[in-house]
């Protein structure tokens, strides 16, 4: 979810624009799987490259307009947070909105996003909460907040005040899938959605306005992100036509711990 005025992002998903030019339906599963060795599709060690070929669409419900981005993400090490012990992703470019650092604890029961730098005046309300919980159940689905009254930290309606809104988000591990992408085809990857929706209360008019942020993403066992795509959906708020904004990064080239992976 990358803008960052409405949206604690789905990098948070994190550890690129040609179409997807493989795409096999779900898995159908009769009863729950337990996926083994999950913490495999989540690699976090030092030294590892991510190359993603990026595309990012936006512009009023009516017109949209599109341009390509390149963004590369490293792991930088790690580094102590109000006492916590988390590793550091750098991101050059993810979605297309400039140069970002994310901090990420991963254990024995899942991933906890612990916010970013720069960060957003919303985002340092929310976090921390878990993206990724183990052990990965296919199919399954968590809440990862619920919030009343944040501060957006924005003015959406013009009248000088920042906005509040209510925003809860939800996890769910959907399937796997063979998928393809300019890095090459991968077998059994790990299809997870996360759902944001927001309820804006705007200060001027009192109105009431609905937004949502929809990321569906994909993770190969030893590589980690392979494919995300995201849509914003935000409607009228000055205007008559509201805004829409999908992103889509597919990896390119990959490095784990030094040691280029190939499918």
């Amino acid at each position: 979810m990358h803008d960052d005025r409405f949206t604690p992002t789905l990098r948070t998903l994190a550890a690129g624009g040609l179409l997807l030019l493989s795409h096999l339906p779900l898995a159908v599963f009769a009863e729950p799987i337990t996926v083994p060795h999950a913490e495999e599709y989540f690699p976090d060690q030092p030294g590892s490259r991510w190359k993603y070929r990026g595309y990012v669409e936006e512009g009023p419900l009516q017109k949209i307009a599109g341009k390509g981005f390149v963004n590369v993400s490293t792991v930088q090490g790690v580094e102590n947070l109000k006492g916590v012990t988390v590793k550091v992703f750098h991101d050059t470019n993810p979605g297309d909105h400039g140069p970002s650092d994310s901090y990420y604890r991963r254990d024995a029961v899942g991933i906890v996003y612990y916010g970013s730098q720069p960060g957003t005046p919303l985002e340092k309300q929310l976090v921390p909460y878990q993206i990724v919980r183990f052990p990965l159940v296919i199919p399954s689905s968590f809440q990862q907040f619920d919030r009343k009254g944040v501060t957006l930290g924005t003015d959406l309606d013009g009248d000088e005040q920042d906005e509040r809104a209510d925003v809860e988000a939800t996890v769910t591990v959907m399937g796997q899938e063979t998928v393809s992408v300019p890095a090459g085809s991968y077998q059994d990857a790990i299809r997870i959605e996360a759902r944001m929706q927001m309820h804006v209360s705007l200060s001027g008019s009192q109105r009431k306005i609905y937004g949502t942020d929809v990321m569906t993403a994909w993770f190969a066992r030893g590589v980690g992100l392979i494919k995300y795509v995201e849509r914003q959906e935000l409607p009228p708020v000055r205007t008559d036509r509201g805004l829409i904004t999908e992103i889509t990064e597919e990896l390119e080239e990959v490095t784990i711990g030094g040691r280029q992976v190939s499918p």
